[in-house]
């Protein structure tokens, strides 16, 4: 009998942590309870089914099962909207994502950029708060959906294949701030969990999301295990499809910067008992790859090869300055400048919250053209 550590059966039961997520409602909270191994052991008399074998529940590797959930022909992200189930920065979150989109513009600046291009741009929020702040700037959004409407004309749109892979006409990329907000997150990758002996063996998944140990884990997949994860870590997701997916994004920008904005761990604090899990409605629910929920888990920020790797708070505090409330004074001298200063600080002050979205990671990498010295 194969016990695995980190392998749960009740899927209700199943819940990770979120530090610095905001993939919830605005105004509501959401459980970010660790996964529990000793209170859901999974415990198996059947023989584990080789990868891509099918039988009367059609066990998969977890990357196949959400890569299919979300891109798929009936896929979550074809079917919905992001900001229909959960809110982020740019997404769904009012004048945070108004401020996201100042320090942006103020990041372009910085480093001479004049067109913005954000992958996974969802229902294009962020780059109609940018249109209406720079209508200047090239704006291109590249996501899995059609052009949205009502999308500002001066915006071009580019279509995905969804996932990882990147549009074939997005390359070459020169004088452009590449932004990847909440993306990573959601390219699928591999999910591994220990067997009592150590040994890494590869989880499978049941429509469902009822669990399975498969095959162990070998060659590269084991290797960056091996070479990210501490002993103590009994469940994890292999992050080798992001860091090729953040390699592939790079290698689009001949001159620019590349920015992947995310929710993530360094390996000094990676999550003991793995981070995928589930959001519907706005709300944290178990990991079902049938296309219901948007499926998400943690970023390996460290192991990307990023230029740079900082928390979110002490990127805004570095381009807008520290959250500063009006003087109170102002609001009998003139009402409307103070609420707006109000709003600014309130927003500023929930985007660096450094148990909020502050905990987010900014990684990037400069990119020169070697013929251009």
């Amino acid at each position: 009998m194969l016990t695995l550590r980190g392998i749960g059966i009740a899927r209700g039961n199943r819940t990770s942590p979120r530090a610095g997520s905001a993939r919830t409602k605005p105004l509501q909270n959401c459980a970010r309870q660790q996964r529990n191994p000793s209170k859901n052991p999974w415990n198996s008399n059947k023989t584990p089914p080789e990868i891509g074998e099918t039988g009367p529940v059609g066990w998969r590797r977890w990357d196949e099962a959400w890569q299919e959930a979300l891109y798929g022909p009936g896929g979550f992200y074809r079917r919905a909207a992001p900001a229909e189930h959960f809110a982020t920065s740019a997404q769904g979150l009012g004048a945070t994502g108004a401020l996201l989109a100042e320090s942006l513009l103020l990041l372009a600046e910085r480093h001479g950029l004049t067109r913005i291009v954000e992958i996974g741009a969802g229902r294009g929020e962020l780059l109609t708060a940018l249109a209406a702040m720079s209508p200047d700037t090239e704006l291109v959004g590249v996501d899995i959906v059609d052009r949205p409407e009502p999308l500002p004309p001066e915006v071009s749109w580019i279509r995905s294949p969804g996932g990882a892979p990147l549009p074939d006409e997005l390359t070459g990329l020169t004088d452009t701030l590449l932004v990847a907000h909440e993306w990573l997150d959601v390219v699928p990758c591999p999910v591994a969990a220990r067997g009592p002996d150590g040994t890494w063996h590869a989880v499978l998944v049941a429509p469902d999301g009822s669990e399975q140990p498969g095959p162990p884990v070998a060659g590269p997949d084991l290797d960056w295990l091996r070479g990210h994860l501490p002993a103590e870590v009994d469940r994890a997701e292999i992050g080798r499809p992001r860091d090729a997916a953040f390699a592939d994004l790079s290698a689009r920008v001949r001159t620019g910067l590349v920015l992947v904005v995310d929710y993530g761990h360094l390996a000094a604090d990676r999550p003991l008992h793995g981070t995928l899990t589930g959001y519907r409605d706005g709300t944290q629910a178990p990991p079902v790859p049938d296309g219901s929920c948007d499926l998400t888990a943690h970023v390996a920020l460290d192991s990307l090869g990023a230029d740079h790797v900082r928390s979110q708070r002490e990127a805004l505090h570095d381009l807008l300055g520290r959250a500063e409330l009006p003087s109170h004074d102002l609001s009998r001298t003139d009402p409307t400048g103070y609420l707006r200063l109000l709003t600014r600080a309130n927003a500023l002050a929930t985007l660096t919250s450094p148990t909020g979205l502050g905990a987010f990671w900014w990684a990037t990498s400069l990119r020169s053209s070697p013929d251009l010295g």
